[in-house]
């Protein structure tokens, strides 16, 4: 069975970023993330264990939905002891430890040369996908809309991408053998759920690696595949320029794929991939494909010119954009053009095949002042840091014809919340059938994020110092907390949350700034500006610590500073909460004893807009 009728749109909408180390302030590269759905929404420590050849496989609701066959809630997305202590069922919940989907052996790590230290596998944080691991291996997400996004089937079809990234945090130092592991998983053990734009990245490079499921089963002797199409998975991944921005946000981003003339030849044989190489361009391989994508995509009738070395993955395997018209593209190129404004890119397209965003861009070089008499040009690129990108996740379209801060709908405070579920909602993943008759422009930062997470790593003496930036419900209103990759465990701040159980002051830092966010509603463009300067204060100080580890690679006292630090951000938040409510009671202003309760005005434009002049002046 097929679910995409009945998956949650609201659960598929994460935006995902990198940037190389060439186009950094420090050097670092950086692989952001945007979980754009609160449901649980916990930052879990999953420490190192001795090493086993069997590992158990469980299933991801952010793949296709909770599944109570497999005790999958939005509350728990796993309960048990395979990842360590922090996913223990919890005494008094009532949720049932999670079943697992299947069993996979690990021996497969010694064909790809990849070996454990000590024989353990490697501790990493691990939210609805894996964060990072110890090494500084970083991982990032969103979903896409596929063509065929199949069930899973226990024994069968157990992996998602979620917990193919797991498995390679788990095992693995570097991208290129993450790449390989979940390559071969997939081959294996089969892949089920939507498509996915999975971002790897370590201390040297980044790979955008794309996949998604199909539904032909084994046959024999039918000369598809050489007889053994079976439920596997398909997948393509490039490799970001050093000096380059990416980012996706719910639309694969790979383009052509050209068959490389040993798959030919071979007729696809059982290696685990090949290098597209362009035939034009003679370019050195950075993109690579499963072994078997040719083949397949030609017997599910994607691929209709059996004769052509060449297909655009995009289109071959998915409808495109998803929801409505730029519900991705609009993302793409916003944080395109506050990257690199220069490029001059459109927001208007003719349709979500669109090749005028490229996979990745090249930042601005900016004009430096220089000596008359130096004849040679004197320009620098204009590098990013954590605060840039934390600024895009931020972006609600400000001083754009899309601003959404603005107009009818934000009502009299500016207020940029749009609620996003259509009343005419259908099969929303083929826009080619279905016709939205209204929709809101979806932002970087929207309401429902549950957790945003900004990865860095950088090599500094030869060793990998990884930073994971944690920010809490969404990107506007949150605060970025750094922790050091080699952390043996994480706050009980970040690791505790139930959606359905609110504390104010409680254990739980999620409640802190979700509470904050929501209450900010009510006034946006007032308390907005007491946020952000709470904001701005706190992460410049994170900042600035993290920037000196980075330049001078000394880690002590790092461990301690992120504790501390976390734990002063969320009682600063329970303390602007608390300022919030009593200084906007009312919808006044109280600021004093001599100035209590002075009532704000609704600005004149939107009286107009609401009616106000309308109404009962006179009998």
């Amino acid at each position: 069975m097929n679910n995409q009728k009945s998956i949650r749109m609201e659960k598929l909408g994460c935006t995902t970023i990198i940037v190389g180390k060439k186009a950094t302030v420090d050097g670092s590269v950086i692989v952001a993330h945007s979980d754009d759905d609160v449901s649980d929404t916990r930052v879990i420590f999953v420490p190192e264990k001795d090493f086993t050849k069997k590992r158990n496989v469980y299933y991801d609701n952010a793949s296709l939905g909770p599944n109570e066959n497999y005790n999958s809630t939005d509350i728990r997305r796993y309960i048990g002891e395979d990842r360590g202590p922090g996913y223990k069922k919890i005494d008094g919940e009532p949720y049932k430890e999670s079943t697992r989907l299947g069993e996979i052996n690990l021996d497969f790590l010694a064909t790809l040369k990849i070996k454990l230290d000590d024989n353990k596998t490697y501790s990493y944080f691990d939210s609805g996908y894996g964060i990072m691991n110890e090494h500084g291996l970083m991982i990032g997400e969103c979903t896409c809309g596929a063509k065929v996004q199949p069930d899973p089937e226990p024994g069968k079809r157990i992996f998602y991408a979620a917990e193919l990234s797991r498995v390679a945090l788990e095992t693995c130092k570097t991208a290129i053998d993450a790449i390989k592991v979940m390559a071969y998983l997939i081959k294996e053990y089969g892949l089920y759920g939507t498509g996915e734009t999975l971002l790897i990245g370590d201390a040297d490079e980044a790979w955008v690696m794309e996949m998604c499921g199909f539904d032909l089963t084994k046959k024999e002797n039918d000369g598809v595949v050489n007889g053994d199409v079976i439920e596997n998975g398909i997948w393509v991944a490039q490799c970001v320029p050093d000096d380059h921005f990416f980012v996706a946000a719910n639309e694969f981003r790979i383009r052509d794929i050209y068959q490389n003339n040993d798959d030919q030849k071979k007729g696809n044989p059982q290696e685990l991939y090949f290098e597209s190489i362009d035939p034009q361009k003679k370019d050195t391989a950075i993109i690579r494909y499963s072994a078997n994508l040719f083949a397949v995509c030609e017997a599910m009738g994607w691929k209709k010119d059996k004769a052509s070395k060449q297909l655009d993955w995009l289109p071959t395997v998915s409808h495109g954009e998803y929801s409505h018209p730029y519900y991705s593209l609009r993302r793409v190129w916003r944080a395109f053009s506050k990257v690199n404004p220069l490029l001059h890119l459109s927001p208007k397209a003719k349709d979500g095949y669109t090749r005028q965003y490229p996979f990745s861009i090249p930042l601005p070089t900016i004009p430096l002042p220089t000596d008359p008499t130096d004849s040679q040009s004197n320009e620098s690129v204009k590098k990013l840091g954590i605060a840039d990108i934390a600024a895009i996740y931020r972006d609600q379209y400000e001083g754009t014809e899309f601003d959404l801060t603005v107009g009818a709908a934000a009502g009299p405070f500016r207020n940029p919340v749009r609620y996003d579920v259509n009343p005419d909602q259908g099969d929303t993943f083929n826009l080619n059938s279905y016709k939205p008759e209204g929709a809101w422009e979806r932002p970087i930062s929207i309401y429902r994020c549950g957790t945003l997470w900004i990865n860095q790593a950088k090599k500094i003496n030869g060793e990998t110092v990884g930073i994971s930036w944690i920010g809490l419900d969404r990107p506007m209103a949150n605060c970025l907390m750094p922790f050091y990759c080699k952390m043996k465990n994480l706050p009980d701040l970040i690791q505790t949350m139930n959606l359905l159980e609110f504390e104010f002051k409680g254990k739980s830092a999620w409640w802190a700034f979700n509470f904050v966010a929501n209450y900010v509603n009510l006034n946006y463009s007032y308390m907005m500006k007491e946020l952000s300067a709470l904001q701005s204060n706190l992460e410049s100080i994170a900042f600035g610590k993290i920037n000196d580890v980075l330049t001078n690679g000394n880690t002590a006292g790092l461990i301690d500073f992120c504790n501390k630090n976390s734990e002063g951000v969320v009682d600063a938040w329970w303390k602007l909460a608390t300022q919030l409510i009593v200084k906007y009671n009312d919808g006044c202003l109280t600021t004093g004893p001599n100035n209590v309760m002075e009532i704000i005005d609704y600005p004149k434009h939107w009286l107009k807009i609401a009616g106000f002049y309308d109404g009962p002046t006179k009998y």
